[in-house]
């Protein structure tokens, strides 16, 4: 993020000598950060995992006993540099604003972050950094498209130019997984080792998916140590949960009037926060259960109700809002029609495939997922909440279709969102007729398959490399059709649109009732 040079004298940047000179009210580290050790090397420093991750441990930190757990962030690509020259500026520290739903908000200086890796100027210095005998946890947060899975096969998927590239490189690795390869390999020769590798992203079964891509990779490269990663590593499953716009010059502004001091990448996020974790690590690990967090030994019911309600939701309220021309996710929530649509979604298409939960209130939960995605103070864009759909749908959303087909049951809500995301990909524009910004890397390719549509309104659904074989399947397709023909009337109102679906939906399951 590139941000303007301040013009003002009277406030000094974010750095380790200013601490003692913010405000009171402003919560700084109690600890001695010099004598921090980086037991956990991060990959994909983002907005994510500066709220999340970093934030449990910042308060772990508080308490004596924890000095092994700072943690080394590293960034792998060309664009990471600017975050790379803020961090080292202000000494590693940011400022994060947590804002509660009543106005509340929490303002904070995180200081778990010791150290920055920018690994184009030193591949070697960050594989390196993941062999050392201070790491203990190598975790991730990479994005689904950074895990490389082939979205038909599920398998790892060889035919990536970057994947390629590391097979035939694998000294000069780009991928994520290559660098962790390279190190562990690196340990494996010097007898010291495995480290746990722990992802943070918002992937069901994220430590098992992980797991699988990287002795797939492995296999490939060095089937000995393949082998002995498999023997060897821990990857253990967890279910994170935090809503954390992207930073904003508001938010720049915010915290430079209310800290008195200028922080060029501050972090906004909401006050709810959740990580359940699988207990397997085989290098140790923080105790994170000490400041919120849960261990648990199956994560497995708590990632499904995560991301089949909360990202799901995500997505449902983000491509239908923007074609009808809202912004962010809490003005969308706030009109009743998408509240309504959003809820029976959850309840009538996603509840009755959720497993046993001891100890959460079901009813409970949704409702605390739509009074955080109404949060007026938490912005969030449905321009974010959209980028990279073609990584997302498939776990968050197509995966309650496929399982409802085959239980026979109906999924209509869900249908016209899949449909939403062929007119949005195809037109990218709203009903006002104004531009959609699409960020996502199979733009080009979902685009020329919904280009098509008005000669072939299934067009959409003969991407198999997304949908499988749903445009085999009559009552899906009958289903499609009806809302890619509401959608591109031309007097077409999305608001009209779902209130019809839902109605329908109401008498569809009367009849199940009856």
């Amino acid at each position: 993020m590139n941000t303007a040079p301040h013009e003002q004298v009277n406030k000094g940047f974010l750095n380790s000598s200013i601490l003692a000179r913010l405000p009171s009210h402003i919560d700084v580290p109690t600890y001695d950060r010099s004598q921090l050790k980086a037991g956990i090397v991060h990959i994909g420093v983002g907005g994510f995992h500066r709220s999340h991750q970093a934030a449990y441990l910042n308060e772990l930190l508080k308490s004596p006993g924890s000095e092994q757990w700072g943690i080394c962030g590293v960034g792998l690509l060309d664009c990471n540099s600017d975050l790379r020259d803020i961090l080292v500026k202000q000494d590693y520290l940011y400022s994060l604003v947590v804002r509660h739903p009543n106005g509340t908000i929490d303002n904070k200086i995180i200081g778990s972050m010791i150290d920055f890796i920018f690994a184009p100027e030193d591949k070697q210095k960050v594989i390196d950094k993941l062999a050392h005998s201070d790491t203990k946890i190598v975790s991730l947060s990479i994005t689904e498209g950074g895990y490389h899975i082939h979205p038909e096969t599920g398998e790892f998927d060889f035919d990536n130019d970057d994947v390629r590239h590391d097979i035939q490189n694998p000294n000069d690795p780009r991928t994520a997984f290559a660098y962790i390869i390279a190190a562990l390999k690196k340990r494996m020769v010097s007898g010291l080792g495995p480290f746990t590798v722990q992802s943070c992203d918002n992937i069901q079964h994220n430590g098992a998916i992980t797991r699988k891509m990287i002795t797939a990779l492995a296999e490939r490269l060095d089937p000995s140590l393949s082998q002995w990663i498999e023997e060897n590593v821990s990857f253990p499953n967890a279910m994170v949960d935090r809503i954390t716009p992207v930073t904003s010059k508001l938010d720049i502004a915010y915290v430079e009037n209310t800290f008195q001091v200028i922080d060029q990448w501050p972090i906004t996020c909401e006050s709810f926060s959740q990580w359940v974790i699988e207990d397997d690590f085989c290098c140790g690990r923080p105790n994170w259960d000490l400041v919120g967090a849960q261990f648990v030994s199956d994560v497995t019911p708590f990632e499904k109700m995560k991301i089949r309600l909360l990202n799901a939701g995500h997505s449902v309220l983000g491509l239908l809002g923007s074609i009808y021309g809202y912004e962010t996710i809490d003005e969308t929530v706030s009109d009743v029609c998408f509240a309504q649509y959003l809820r029976a979604f959850m309840d009538l298409e996603v509840t009755p495939l959720l497993d046993d939960l001891d100890g959460i209130d079901l009813d409970g939960y949704k409702d605390t997922l739509i009074e955080r995605f109404a949060n007026p103070n938490i912005k969030d864009s449905l321009v974010r909440i959209c980028s990279e759909s073609s990584a997302k749908l498939p776990k968050f959303l197509l995966s309650s279709i496929f399982e409802n087909i085959d239980k026979g049951r109906d999924s209509s809500l869900a249908i016209l969102v899949i449909a939403a995301w062929c007119f949005y990909s195809d037109k990218a524009l709203n009903q006002a007729q104004l531009a959609i910004t699409i960020q996502d890397a199979m733009a080009v390719e979902l685009a020329a398959y919904a280009q098509k549509t008005a000669e072939d309104k299934l067009s959409f659904l003969r991407n198999r490399h997304f949908f499988g074989n749903l445009v085999e399947n009559s009552e899906f397709t009958l289903n499609y059709t009806k809302a890619i023909d509401s959608l591109y009337s031309p007097s077409s109102d999305i608001r009209e649109i779902m209130n019809r679906v839902l109605s329908e939906k109401h008498r569809i399951v009367a009849e199940e009732v009856s």
